[in-house]
């Protein structure tokens, strides 16, 4: 086993954080990987995992195995990439980790990506703003979308960001009128929204801590008769029964073709959260990651995010 391909199952279990789970990852038996970490141990003449019944993290040693690791294959993915494309047609493979009540725009700026260049194959995952800041500096993901404050906190902001769009956000219902296709209905104020029975993201999702911040802003707590880590939840729950949820503009459009919903613009206080592309600052950018900044750069796509951001808004 060549130890390019050790340290890449270093990097899987430093991702998934379980044995059996970044063996799987990377199509190899679980014995396997335990014995690509012994051999990486002899290799290096130190312990890089800590010991234990179950996967307990790495070492301090392991950690600093981890980072060279890390970078190493990000480099020889560069090369790659260098090797198979050219400035006019890049090739390769970009790792797009989106917060989840962005994946509607991320979607269609990633099939607008490959209409521009064929040659590039995205994948994009769903993720927590934690998750995407901590793959972006681990060098797992080329990209992410996020929210802008948030990937700017700090003195020293690690991530190159790009502005996109201003998300408003809606209370989304059933529609007192059968067959209403999302209509637009008149705005309702956050203080008068809480007492519905709503279904929201649970707390530790980011975007729950900016609609909590909402209604405190109003000077109300809320309490949700369903909470969800899924923003697909969200929609079909307002669909099925009689609970209302609050979304934020992309995602109303996503479901802006399911019959009997309204959606109401919410106000008093105004919520505008702006979101932003982000790459890491310090790592070197793929040929797939240039093309892929060239077109959140350009105007034309930042009208039409802009156009299906606010979806019943301007």
């Amino acid at each position: 086993m060549s130890s390019l391909a050790s340290l890449r199952y270093l990097v899987a279990l430093n991702e998934h954080r379980h044995f059996g789970r970044a063996a799987q990852a990377c199509h190899i038996t679980q014995p396997a990987l335990s014995n690509a970490m012994k051999a990486l141990e002899e290799e290096f003449g130190t312990p890089i995992v800590k010991r234990g019944r179950t996967y307990a993290g790495l070492t301090h040693e392991g950690e600093r195995v981890l980072l060279a690791a890390q970078r190493m294959l990000h480099e020889q993915a560069l090369l790659k990439q260098d090797l198979a494309s050219s400035a006019e047609q890049p090739r390769g493979s970009l790792m797009l980790g989106v917060v989840p009540t962005a994946v509607p725009i991320a979607t269609r700026f990633a099939a607008q990506l490959q209409a521009r260049h064929p040659g590039i194959a995205t994948v994009l995952r769903s993720m927590s703003s934690r998750e995407i800041e901590e793959g972006l500096d681990q060098l797992s993901l080329d990209l992410g979308l996020g929210f802008a404050e948030r990937l700017n906190a700090g003195k020293a902001p690690r991530f190159e960001l790009l502005a996109q769009y201003t998300e408003h956000y809606f209370l989304v219902r059933r529609a007192a009128r059968p067959g209403v296709q999302l209509a637009l209905g008149a705005p309702l104020r956050w203080a008068d929204a809480a007492v519905l029975p709503l279904c929201l993201l649970t707390p530790e999702m980011h975007n729950r801590s900016l609609v909590d911040s909402a209604f405190e802003r109003a000077g109300v707590q809320v309490k949700p008769v369903m909470e969800t880590d899924s923003v697909l939840t969200l929609a079909l729950a307002v669909q099925a029964g009689d609970v209302a949820s609050v979304l934020p503009g992309a995602l109303v459009g996503a479901v802006r073709s399911q019959g009997e919903l309204e959606a109401l613009p919410l106000v008093e206080p105004e919520m505008l959260t702006p979101l932003a592309f982000a790459c890491l600052r310090q790592a070197r950018p793929s040929r797939a990651l240039q093309a892929a900044w060239a077109l959140a750069a350009d105007a034309q796509w930042l009208s039409h995010a802009a156009a299906h951001s606010g979806v019943l808004r301007a």
